[in-house]
C-alpha cells in the first residue's frame, strides 16, 4: 500500500528522523495560512508547495513551488489544486491533485539518496546510499554503478552501527553531518522494520550549510501482507490515487493490474500469468491485464473477475488459463458457467484448463451450451486469442 509523502513524513517524525516542518492543506486558503505559520516558525525566505499524488517527478512536471509569501502561496495553490499532473510515472493520463504539503524552506548544501527494501535474492533487507540524489536510482545503477551503496543487513542483527557509519563515509560527510547521517540512518532502518514497510526511499536526503540532515522527500511503500499488523496505517489509504478497477478488484481479493492492451487475463498463481501475458505477446496480441484469481479460485471469484475484465472498454477478447493444482478444473468451468449466464459475455472466450479433474471440466464447458472457445496448451490458447482479435 502507498501513501502520500506527508503521511510518510509523519510517521517517520515519530521514529526521530528529521524530516522538515510541514503542514497539508486542501484548499488554498488552508496554503495560505500554512505559510503564514511557517513563516512566522522559521527564518527561511521560502516555503515550498508541494502536490500530493502517488508519482516522482512531481517537480519536473511542476508540482513542486517555493513562496516567498503567504498570498505567494495561495495563488500557487490555487493553479495546483485540481489541475491533472502528469510526470513519467504517472503516465498520460496523470493524476489529479487534491491536496498540498506546504513546507519549511531548505538552506541546501547537498543532495543524496537513501533507500531500503528488500533483496530477495539474499532474504535480506539492502541498504542503498548514493551521492546522486534527486535522480532516479535505477538509472544512477545502470549508469554509474559506482556512485551506489549497498549494505546487506543480517536479518538476525539488524542495521550495525558501523554500516549506518560506512554509509555516513560513502557520502563524504565529516564532523556534525556525519554524525547527523549516522543517527538519520539508524533512525530510519527502525522505523521500515517497525511499520513493516516494503520500501522507504528519501530521495533527495539533503545536507544544509548549517549541518542538518533531513529527508526532504520520503516515499514509504507498507507490505500489505502485514497490515493486520498495522489496523492504524488502513485509514492512510487513498483509494482516489488508486486504478478504480484494481480497488474494486481488491474487495474481492483478486490481484488485478490494469495494462493498456485488449486481451483480458484470468489465470490462477502470478507465474502462470506472467508466461500467459508473455505469450499473447509474443502471440501478436497485447494483454489488458494480470489478473490472479488465486489458488482457490471459486465461482463468486471467477464472476467477479469476469466483472472486472469487462469493465475495461479496450478489451476485445479474454483469455481463462487454469492450472488445476490446489483448485480443480471442474470447480473452475463451473465457475465460468454459472459467471457466464448472468454476464452478458459477448466477447470471445478461450478458456485453457490442464491439471486435476481437466477432462471433467472440458466436457462441462462442451455441455454448457455457451460459446467459449477450447483450447490445449499455452501455444494452442495464445493463437486462437490472436484469431478471435482478427475476426
Amino acid at each position: 500500500m502507498n501513501i502520500h509523502e506527508y503521511q510518510g513524513k509523519d510517521i517517520l517524525r515519530k521514529f526521530g528522523v528529521s524530516v522538515p516542518k510541514g503542514i497539508v492543506a486542501f484548499s488554498p486558503e488552508e496554503a495560505k495560512q500554512a505559510a503564514i505559520q511557517l513563516f512566522e516558525e522559521q527564518s527561511s525566505p521560502v516555503v515550498v508547495v508541494k502536490a500530493q499524488i502517488h508519482a516522482g517527478g512531481r517537480g519536473k512536471a511542476g508540482g513542486v513551488k517555493l513562496a516567498r509569501t503567504p498570498d505567494e502561496a495561495f495563488e500557487i495553490a490555487s493553479q495546483m489544486i485540481g489541475t491533472t499532473l502528469v510526470t513519467h510515472q504517472t503516465g498520460p493520463e496523470g493524476k489529479e491533485v487534491r491536496r498540498l504539503l506546504v513546507e519549511e524552506g531548505m538552506n541546501i548544501d547537498r543532495e543524496f539518496y537513501v533507500g531500503i527494501t528488500l533483496d530477495r535474492s539474499t532474504s535480506q533487507n539492502v541498504l542503498m546510499i548514493s551521492t546522486e540524489g534527486g535522480m532516479e536510482i535505477e538509472k544512477v545503477a545502470e549508469e554509474t554503478p559506482e556512485k551506489l551503496l549497498k549494505l546487506q543487513v543480517d536479518p538476525l542483527f539488524g542495521l550495525q552501527g558501523f554500516q549506518a557509519r560506512e554509509a555516513a563515509f560513502f557520502l563524504g560527510l565529516e564532523g556534525e553531518q556525519f554524525r547527523n547521517a549516522v543517527s538519520f540512518v539508524t533512525a530510519l532502518y527502525n522505523a521500515y522494520m517497525a511499520i513493516d514497510a516494503s520500501l522507504a526511499e528519501i530521495n533527495p536526503l539533503v545536507v544544509t550549510k548549517e549541518g542538518r540532515v533531513l529527508a526532504l522527500d520520503a516515499k514509504i511503500n507498507f507490505d500489505d501482507n502485514a497490515l493486520f499488523r498495522h489496523k492504524e496505517f488502513l485509514e492512510l489509504r487513498d483509494i482516489s490515487e488508486e486504478d478504480p478497477f484494481e480497488v474494486e478488484a481488491s474487495k474481492s481479493n483478486l490481484n488485478y493490474v490494469r495494462l493498456d492492451g485488449n486481451v483480458g487475463c484470468m489465470v490462477n498463481g502470478a507465474g502462470l500469468a506472467m508466461g500467459t501475458m508473455d505469450m499473447i505477446q509474443l502471440a501478436g496480441g497485447r494483454p489488458a491485464n494480470f489478473l490472479d484469481v488465486g489458488g482457490g479460485a471459486s465461482p463468486q471469484t471467477v464472476e467477479e473477475g469476469f466483472k472486472i475484465i469487462l469493465s475495461d472498454k479496450n478489451v476485445r477478447a479474454i483469455l481463462v488459463n487454469i492450472f488445476g493444482g490446489i483448485v480443480r478444473c471442474d470447480r473452475v468451468a463451473g465457475g465460468i458457467i454459472e459467471a457466464a449466464k448472468k454476464i452478458d459475455l459477448s466477447l470471445p472466450v478461450i478458456v485453457r484448463l490442464e491439471g486435476t479433474n481437466a477432462e471433467i471440466a472440458q466436457k462441462m464447458l462442451d455441455e454448457s451450451g455457451l460459446n467459449l472457445i477450447a483450447a490445449t496448451g499455452l501455444h494452442d490458447a495464445a493463437a486462437k486469442v490472436n484469431q478471435a482479435l482478427a475476426s
